[in-house]
């Protein structure tokens, strides 16, 4: 049984998210430039950055399969990042779990929009995000490229 909860106040368990993260965003490797901002996340900066932000994780009894990172935006949305289900888990909703979690953050904080950013690579993403009702709304570029290296998509809440 999947459970979808905010991180615990006493959670210690860097290693182990850094981990996920990590693993879910291999397939990514060689396929996307830049390479992910996966990459340079620590345990200390992932401690911070669930400082900063709302965390969810997904667990499967004890152990950790997902998890979703959110911060409220000052131009009205919930901006979604880091969402990772570790490869074994995956197919099984816990992706949308996760979001749906998102959406009640959004609907709490009376926020009317979900946004991310994905990058232009990973269609399958692309496709996935649009049947959870996100559309692209922009197509933008990294600091130091000419070509579109990301899109960004939104999701109205109702």
């Amino acid at each position: 049984m999947i459970s979808i909860q905010p991180l615990p106040a006493d959670f210690d368990d860097w290693e182990t998210l850094l981990s996920l993260i990590l693993t879910a965003f291999a397939y990514m490797d060689g396929v996307i430039d830049p390479p992910s901002s996966a990459h340079h996340l620590t345990p200390q900066s992932l401690q911070q950055k669930a400082s900063d932000e709302v965390c969810y994780l997904a667990q499967d009894g004890h152990e950790i399969v997902g998890c979703i990172f959110m911060r409220p935006e000052p131009a009205g949305y919930l901006y979604i990042g880091k969402l990772a289900v570790s490869p074994g888990a995956q197919g099984r909703g816990i992706g949308r779990k996760l979001l749906l979690a998102a959406e009640h953050q959004a609907r709490q904080r009376g926020l009317p929009a979900l946004r991310l950013e994905t990058r232009i690579e990973l269609t399958a993403n692309h496709a996935t995000f649009m049947a959870w009702g996100f559309a692209k709304t922009a197509e933008k570029s990294h600091t130091g490229y000419s070509r579109t290296t990301f899109i960004e998509m939104r999701k109205i809440l109702e």
